[in-house]
């Protein structure tokens, strides 16, 4: 809160930056969901949100390494 004169402003926090994947991450991604692994078990191993191996599934992320595109 920033009080000058009279007039109050309010500040939204600001959110933690996110963390991008790395090409040696979407690889691993990729080579553990041709193995076969759940896209869940992949996420707990590396610590990430379930939806990011997701995206790196379906292209929407890591397809310059993948091959895939976003349909």
């Amino acid at each position: 809160v920033n009080m000058e004169g009279t007039t109050m402003t309010f500040e939204r926090p600001k959110r933690p930056r996110r963390a991008k994947l790395t090409d040696e991450t979407v690889r691993e991604i990729w080579n553990l969901l041709r193995k076969g692994w759940f896209q869940h078990d992949i996420a707990a191993k590396l610590g990430i949100n379930q939806a990011r191996v997701s995206e790196v599934n379906t292209g929407k992320r890591g397809g310059h390494i993948t091959g895939l595109r976003p349909s």
